[in-house]
């Protein structure tokens, strides 16, 4: 239930604050006082489009704000936003800048619209004037029937889904043959060469090091064979120093055991020094300065290089790439089985897609014929003899098929006896549109309350649906509308005493003039103050007896 709703230096309106109750709120007031723009103010809050021009003329810029009880479902959406909740109400705020930016809070916590559109079916429906007569079209139309109905649409956005992808994927096959069959000779040729290279990892930098040998082998052996003499071979060599070394210690160490642990030292020493000395003269011995072999191997880095520069930075990612090609060349040859087994997806996605429609089609015709019969009823108890149907028309070509189904749901209308029934938006008379939505609403919404058996937990307003009626007509109107409030809050704007005669809570819009400036105030009536308001719309500016008497028997009749 919407409990408060606050504007500051909105169009007209410099300060207002109205306070609302449970059952039906009506809002009066005369022409121009910002009936409507109260209203305005709440689509705003709900995620409506905002601008510069709302802003009151000298102000840096407009705030609109409002107070809702909390639901569980509104609280889940604040929670998924990382919003706290405070207690149990919900707290919007809208603020519009001069420059055209704004900003939102939720709880007095940043937020974005978005988040105000997926709290607003939570808390509010508004239905303007305009909104009722321009926006209701067949996606609306269908809309309403499925919350009448209490059908949800899961299981065909499902199957939808999945067929959409099988299709797309099918599609991107076919569609990019040309495409692929110039990518094939590519792939084929990178194959080829990759392949015929017989790449093993590693293999550069081994033959780079192979490289450098051969080609400093006369240096190399030299430096070998050098190093060998003097460790080993020759006559002052380390070895033979070391021999004769450890030869007098082991002297010393018979007769004083101190020097043990050098004799053993020094040993050691030899030891390492004879190690080495082999592992020179043997890698002398294995150098081969083969001019053929240092050819063939600048040859193959030769090779190795021009691959990389074509594929890759190393060997590891040319093979890499080898493998890649390959796999593609394979699919490419498999492409048959391919196409076979994305057709078999694609058409047992379509079946469970016809499936999941058929049945959804089936449940709407049914939910279809006990609307057309209740909004009927409805709108022949709004003063209207009219016929009423909801037709729901099946087109089972893909072509039609959406996340919703494929049916397309349009509501006809006959208001005069003898007429066929023609589409909704054909109607001529805006008093007539009106009550052909105030009684669909009420239908919906006294269906939906029966389902939940509870009422339903939002706000519903309607903005002037009185447009275009009187007498009989509007009293009818303010009957449904004191119907629907027994299940939740309804807020309306109206110019009838026959409607305003059924507030719950009579709310008047007025403004005044002080220091050169409009301002605008909204009072909640008393019973007198009402009874003299309902007067007012029934006389005009001169309030009389007599027509204070005919507002306090219409009050009075309306309970």
């Amino acid at each position: 239930m919407l409990i408060e709703l606050r504007a500051e230096n909105y169009a007209v309106i410099d300060h207002a604050i109205a306070s609302f109750g449970p059952g039906l709120n009506l809002l009066t007031g005369e022409t121009g006082a910002g009936k409507s723009i109260l209203v305005d103010t709440l689509a705003l809050l709900m995620g409506g489009k905002s601008s510069a021009e709302v802003v009151r003329h000298g102000a840096e810029k407009a705030v609109v704000s409002c107070v809702f009880e909390a639901t569980a479902g509104a609280e889940a959406i604040l929670e998924e936003n990382g919003i706290d909740t405070e207690g149990s109400e919900i707290i919007l705020r809208r603020e519009i800048l001069a420059s055209g930016k704004g900003r939102v809070f939720v709880n007095n916590q940043p937020a974005t619209v978005t988040v105000l559109k997926q709290l607003a079916p939570e808390l509010a429906l508004v239905h303007a004037q305009t909104e009722t007569l321009t926006s209701f079209d067949q996606e609306q139309q269908r809309i309403l029937l499925d919350r009448f109905g209490g059908i949800a649409t899961g299981a065909v956005e499902e199957t939808h889904a999945r067929w959409r992808a099988a299709a797309d994927k099918l599609n991107d096959l076919l569609q990019g043959e040309q495409d692929r069959l110039r990518m094939v000779d590519l792939w084929s040729y990178q194959h080829k060469e990759i392949e015929a290279a017989r790449l093993e990892a590693g293999e550069d930098e081994s033959l780079e090091t192979e490289k450098r040998v051969l080609a400093n082998a006369e240096k190399l052996y030299a430096a070998a064979m050098g190093a060998f003499e003097q460790l080993y071979e020759g006559g002052a060599s380390a070895e033979s120093a070391l021999r004769a070394a450890l030869k007098n210690v082991e002297e010393l160490a018979r007769y004083d055991a101190r020097f043990n642990e050098a004799a053993q030292q020094l040993a050691a020493a030899r030891a390492t020094v004879d190690d080495v000395s082999d592992t020179l003269r043997d890698y002398a011995e294995g150098i081969n300065a083969s001019p053929e072999r240092l050819a063939e191997i600048e040859d193959r880095l030769a090779l190795l290089d021009r691959l990389k520069r074509k594929y890759g930075k190393t060997v590891a990612e040319v093979m890499a790439l080898g493998e890649d090609v390959a796999q593609k060349l394979a699919a490419v040859e498999d492409r048959d089985g391919i196409l076979k087994a994305m057709r078999a997806d694609l058409e047992a996605a379509a079946k469970e897609y016809r499936q999941a429609a058929g049945a959804l089609s089936e449940e709407r015709k049914a939910a279809a014929a006990r609307l057309a019969r209740l909004a009927e009823a409805q709108i022949s108890s709004l003063a209207m003899k009219a016929r009423f149907k909801v037709e729901v028309a099946i087109n089972e070509q893909e072509s039609a098929w959406a996340a919703h189904g494929w049916d397309a749901v349009e509501y006809r209308i006959a208001t005069n006896a003898g007429e066929p029934l023609r589409p909704l938006a054909e109607i001529a008379s805006g008093g007539e549109m009106s009550r052909v939505m105030l009684a669909l609403k009420v239908a919906v919404e006294e269906s939906s309350s029966k389902a939940r058996k509870k009422p339903a937990p939002r706000t519903l307003v309607f903005d002037e649906i009185d447009i275009g009626i009187g007498g009989r007509a509007a009293e009818a109107v303010g009957h449904k509308l004191k119907v629907l409030a027994r299940g939740q809050q309804v807020l309306c704007v109206t110019h009838l005493p026959q409607i305003a005669a059924f507030a719950d809570q009579h709310l008047v819009v007025e403004k005044h003039e002080a220091q050169g400036r409009t301002k605008t105030q909204i009072r909640v009536l008393d019973d007198c103050a009402r009874n003299h308001e309902v007067a007012r719309m029934l006389s005009g500016a001169k309030v009389t007896e007599t027509s204070l008497q005919h507002a306090a028997q219409m009050i009075a009749a309306s309970r």
